[in-house]
Parts: structure tokens; sequence; C-alpha cells
């Protein structure tokens, strides 16, 4: 009995003592309630990137329309919004929504990325990658080099700049929240997403454009950004809105209903607003002052941010600060945990040579510690215990037989 409550209060104490997870994860707050309907889902801080909720983030899937966010942000940093874009027949026919360009119409490509991106023209977008590119399929060569080069996107391909079908045009929910987090920081992009009635008068078709992305209306604080769908990709969205210095963008993909899209994305913003807000934690120029092992002892080495610090804290929590010795600043609070990098304004000092390579380490400059190894020795003090618990208890019992034994022996003589 003593030995299964020794065993039992030694379990409590390394399950109470198990280290907490460094960042935040699906469940560490009420997720459960979310639900949604997307087979691809994923909530982002707009401004630090902070994943707060994923669901399949990374499977591959059709985007449909929500490509043109790519094509638009692309268009705006690449192209020449005075250019006069000349639509071909090729683009004048175009299959799926259009804005009704006429052949041989000659239009702004200012006034084409509005098209493309409130009315989602895919004549619109045809018309832009011709005139870029030369064709859609050059466009869409560069536009995968941009997306990967300058976004950083590894989870996507795509063959055209409109999100027709094509077997081999697919993405993430997680490269479509960065790409969506990419454009959004473009002040124009951001205007156009952001616009719900625009006039347009085309030479075959006058009319006014109504934004397709229903949350500009809808929802509180809502910023842009694109909505999507074909047969195969279903309905798509990607979302965002911003409420004092905090905004969430939000995708989801592969919804079997528009409606059903609009609601997994009101629910992913709604529980990004509800438990998160964006914090400046440091402003750039302001310095830290950080202990360095040098050849002569220790040195005073001054680290400052490139720029302005944000972080994502839970609502309510504190976030605590503090820089390593390399010129990191880790901001923790509650569940979240990120790192960013310090621009070092003291030259550097000689470095003493390490004593000790981790193992399998291949600069010997980079010496790791792990950061849970008392619990595994708490772990193997407990196995220790327990073994000599048992060999104990085994030798113990040998001995009140031996001694039974004997008792018996002498009452057999007696």
């Amino acid at each position: 009995m003593r030995f299964l409550l020794t065993n039992l209060f030694v379990v409590v104490i390394l399950l109470w003592s198990q280290p907490l997870p460094a960042a935040f994860a699906e469940g560490d707050l009420d997720t459960a309630s979310l639900a949604l309907n997307g087979e691809s889902a994923i909530l982002i801080d707009a401004k630090t990137g902070q994943v707060l909720y994923e669901k399949n983030p990374h499977a591959k899937l059709y985007p449909a329309s929500i490509t043109k966010i790519a094509t638009g942000i692309y268009a705006i940093e690449k192209g020449n919004p005075e250019d006069i874009v000349t639509v071909s027949k090729n683009a004048r026919y175009e299959e799926g929504t259009r804005v009704y360009l006429g052949e041989g119409e000659q239009v702004k490509m200012e006034k084409l990325e509005y098209g493309l991106l409130m009315h989602s023209g895919n004549d619109a977008a045809t018309a832009i990658a011709e005139h870029m590119s030369g064709s859609t399929e050059a466009f869409a060569e560069e536009l995968n080099h941009f997306l990967q080069e300058t976004v950083g996107v590894s989870e996507t391909h795509f063959t055209n700049a409109h999100g027709l079908h094509n077997p081999e045009h697919y993405t993430t929910a997680s490269d479509m929240s960065k790409i969506a987090a990419y454009a959004m920081k473009n002040p124009t992009f951001r205007k156009i997403v952001g616009t719900n009635r625009l006039p347009w008068d085309g030479a075959e078709w006058k009319s006014e454009l109504i934004n397709h992305n229903k949350l500009i209306r809808d929802y509180e604080g809502a910023t842009g950004i694109k909505n999507g769908f074909t047969d195969q990709a279903m309905h798509t969205l990607v979302g965002s809105a911003k409420r004092g210095d905090t905004e969430f963008i939000a995708v989801t993909m592969k919804t079997s209903t528009s409606n059903l899209a609009y609601k997994d994305i009101t629910k992913m913003l709604d529980y990004g607003f509800e438990h998160f807000e964006t914090r400046q934690i440091a402003k750039s120029g302001k310095i830290y002052t950080v202990t360095e092992q040098t050849e002569n002892g220790e040195a005073r080495v001054r680290y400052s941010p490139m720029e302005d610090v944000f972080a994502t804290v839970p609502v309510g929590e504190e976030a605590h600060e503090h820089v390593s010795a390399d010129g990191v600043l880790e901001i923790a609070a509650g569940p979240l945990t990120v790192s960013y990098p310090l621009h070092r304004l003291d030259p550097p000092a000689a470095k003493k040579e390490r004593q000790v390579q981790a193992a399998g380490a291949e600069n010997p400059d980079e010496q790791t510690t792990p950061s849970i190894g008392w619990y595994y020795a708490l772990l193997f003090v407990w196995l220790g215990f327990n073994l000599f618990l048992i060999s104990f208890t085994i030798v113990r019992r040998k001995r009140k037989r031996r001694m039974r034994n004997r008792d018996l022996h002498r009452k057999v003589y007696e």
C-alpha cells in the first residue's frame, strides 16, 4: 500500500511539472465551439502572423477566385497603374464572372485591378496577365516565383491569374493567409478590397461594381478580402477585420455553401477578437543591454529593434520580455511565445571557445541545451527510486520467508 501511494505521489509531481508548450496550440483556449464547415481553415494575426487557430492548414486544395488576391498584389507591386491595357479576344471571352470588357477596349491597369478584386472579373485577370507577361502561362510562372521568393510561401502552385479550375492550380489555407497578410500591408490593395461600391464605365458595360465580399457590409470592422467558387474548389473565402490596433485574417476552403463559408470566417474573427489583441512591445530605437561571455570575461552588449515590435497577446494577459545573450527578444504571454531577433549595436567581441559540442550539431558554435532536461532527470530519479523499492520489497519478503521456515523447524523438533 505504501509502495502504491508513493508511486502515485511521484506520478502526480511528474505530471504537474510537465513543461508547458512554447506556442499556442488548438485546444489551449476554447476552439471546440468553432465547429467549422470548411475542410481547411486558419486564423492569424495580420500584423504579427501568429497562428491562433488552424484546421488542416496544409491540405492542398483548389482556391478558385481567392487566387486573385495573389494576382492583385502582384499587379499592384510590379505593374504601372497608369498603363493602358488593350483587351484581347482571349480576355474578352474568358469564362466565368466578368466585368464585360470589350475586345480591343483600352482600360487603365488601375481600373482593371478594381474589376479584378471587387467584382472578381476573370476577363480583367486575363487582361492583366497578358499585358504584364505576354500570356497567362508566362504570368503564372512569374507569379509563382514572386510568391515563393517575395511572400515566402511553399505550398502553392498557380497556373492562371483568375483561379478557374486546373488540376495543377492549388494552394493551402496556411499559404493563403500569408499571401493575404502580405497583400494587406499594401495601402493600394487595402483600399481596393475595402471598397464597397464603385461606378463602372466600360465600353460595353456601364454599371456599378458592388464588392462580392459580403463581410465589407455585414461584419463590424471588416477590411477585406476575397471570396471564390468553382465546382471543384467549392466555396472559398478569405476575410479580414480590424478593431482598434488589432486585425485578423481568416481563411476557409472547400466549404459546401457560401453561407457556411461566411459563418466560418465570422466564427474565427469573433474568436480572435474575443480572446486576443495585438500589442506593441518595443519601439524602434529602444536599447536592450545584455551580458555576453568573451575571452576576457563578461562584456555588456547593446541590442535594438530595427522596427517597432508587436506581439499577439491573450486578452487580459501580461506580456513578459526577455532578451537572450545572443540578442533575441523573447515575448511570453499566456500560451503564446514568440521571438524577434534584435540588431546588434556594438561590434562583436571574441567569444570563448565552447568545450562541449552538442551531439549531431553541424556547427561547433551551436550548442544546444535541452530546455526540459530537468524533467528527464526527475524521471530517471523516479525510475531509480522504483527499482530500489522493488528490490527492497523482494529482499524483505525473502527474509520473512526464511524466518517463518526457521520458526516452523523449531516447533517440529520441540
